[in-house]
């Protein structure tokens, strides 16, 4: 130890009569000279002095506070590993506080994956959403499950899911469709409490110039000579299917098209009017279509 800041305890007598124990030596240029009745006395002085030198030569000094021994050399390790980042440690803390899920609340992807999509599934049954729309979900989570086979459904950030959304290096609109989707299955997360905020919500959203133009058509000898080929094929058994696609513009698509829900009670020959429910309808919106003459003679022929 420094000799400056060396202590002793020796034997003294005072003028009374009465021996005591002293403690002198030197504290940074201080000299110190303490007098205590016994010796286990002078000697706990002596330590706490010595206590004291060390800690002013390292930098460390003794302060009052309700930590623990443990908890100080946490904060302690807290503060080294801060650096020297500008940031306090209790913004440090927030971040943590506000992002950071417990063990036992982290949801893997994979469940939670399959959870919102039982939801999905009930809705389409309760006809609140189209088999073409389900699907579109279905492909998107399963992709999202094979990329983040591992994942908790709390471990994604705003840089993490703009990586996955431009995979690939897709349209604005695919990147919109893909962000969509993901942005309702984090909601679905945050109401099950098992993410604090929807990270989806930080990613860009593209602005898109829609430019609809009018759709492509055929001419109507183009539309006689498809007529005449289906009135030859298997009787003219696929005649009301193409009649009402061409002549009544009824989305024909054969997997999710408005022509595969069509019911038969709903082309009404008497009225002229064929009814597309909102079940129907690929907005989800009920709307009617007259029935022009052409398109009644092809259905009078073939019912």
């Amino acid at each position: 130890m420094n000799h400056e800041n060396s202590f002793a305890v020796s034997r003294y007598e005072n003028r009374n009569g009465v021996t005591s124990w002293r403690v002198s030596g030197w504290l940074h240029g201080v000299r110190i000279r303490k007098n205590f009745p016994t010796k286990e006395e002078a000697a706990a002085e002596k330590a706490t002095l010595e206590l004291k030198a060390v800690q002013a030569t390292a930098g460390m000094r003794s302060v009052m506070t309700f930590l623990n021994d443990a908890q100080l050399r946490e904060a302690e390790d807290a503060f080294r590993r801060l650096g020297g980042r500008q940031s306090s440690l209790l913004r440090y803390l927030d971040f943590a506080l506000a992002n950071f899920r417990e063990p036992e609340k982290q949801k893997p992807v994979k469940d939670a994956v399959g959870e919102y999509f039982q939801t999905k599934q009930t809705a389409h049954e309760r006809t609140l959403l189209s088999m073409r729309q389900l699907r579109s979900i279905e492909n998107e989570l399963a992709a999202f499950k094979t990329r983040f086979p591992k994942a908790a459904v709390s471990d994604f950030t705003a840089a993490t899911l703009v990586s996955y959304l431009e995979r690939g290096r897709p349209s604005l609109k695919t990147y919109n469709n893909r962000r969509g989707l993901l942005s309702t299955f984090f909601k679905f997360a945050f109401q099950k409490d098992w993410i604090v905020s929807n990270p989806v919500e930080k990613t860009p959203h593209h602005r898109i110039n829609h430019r609809r133009g009018s759709a492509v058509t055929i001419n109507a000898e183009a539309a006689a000579k498809l007529m005449a080929f289906v009135e030859s094929y298997e009787g003219g058994e696929m005649v009301p299917y193409f009649a009402i696609c061409l002549f009544a513009g009824i989305r024909p698509c054969v997997r999710f098209g408005e022509i595969t829900k069509l019911q038969r009670d709903s082309v009404k020959l008497e009225t002229g009017v064929i009814h597309i429910e909102p079940e129907v309808s690929k907005v989800r919106t009920k709307r009617l279509v007259t029935i022009q003459p052409n398109l009644a003679n092809w259905l009078k022929a073939y019912p």
